[in-house]
């Protein structure tokens, strides 16, 4: 009889640490959907604002070696946002393909690729860029509250 609830136990664990990582790789999906959207030619403000959903409001964002600092700001979701408007519509193709989804307690890690063209808002430069990356993803509360980007 004790073996039989020490199973039961284990099983309800097993099925419990099973839907938090279900969970977090169904959040991955749809967080790198949001964020995809916000990059295609035909962008839009709202695509901005459902990405910014899956944020907390002080989000941290290191992306090396262009932003080397992560630490969580009270405005960081503000200044995320001011800088993907100066970037809408930039691009002039663009395709990306999630790679991998990892997640593991509070974190969550996607490895994605990336095909792009597009005029750079300040330089007026045409870019071509094409480029693997992974994305360190920690979440609280149901939301991401530090984003760590690391690119090739």
């Amino acid at each position: 009889m004790k073996g039989f609830f020490l199973f039961l136990l284990s099983f309800s664990v097993s099925l419990s640490i099973s839907a938090d990582e279900t969970d977090l790789t169904d959040f991955a999906k749809s967080y790198f959907a949001a964020w995809k959207d916000t990059q295609a030619p035909d962008a839009k403000a709202q695509d901005i604002e459902r990405y910014l959903s899956f944020l907390h409001e002080d989000i941290g964002h290191q992306h090396l070696p262009y932003d080397p600092d992560d630490a969580r700001l009270p405005d960081g979701k503000k200044s995320m946002r001011s800088g993907m408007l100066f970037y809408l519509g930039a691009h002039t193709s663009y395709a990306a393909e999630l790679k991998q989804v990892i997640p593991a307690n509070n974190v969550v890690v996607i490895t994605y690729s990336t095909k792009s063209s597009g005029i750079h808002p300040q330089t007026k430069e045409l870019i071509h860029q094409s480029y693997d990356t992974m994305e360190v993803l920690e979440i609280e509360d149901g939301k991401v509250s530090v984003v760590r980007k690391y690119s090739e």
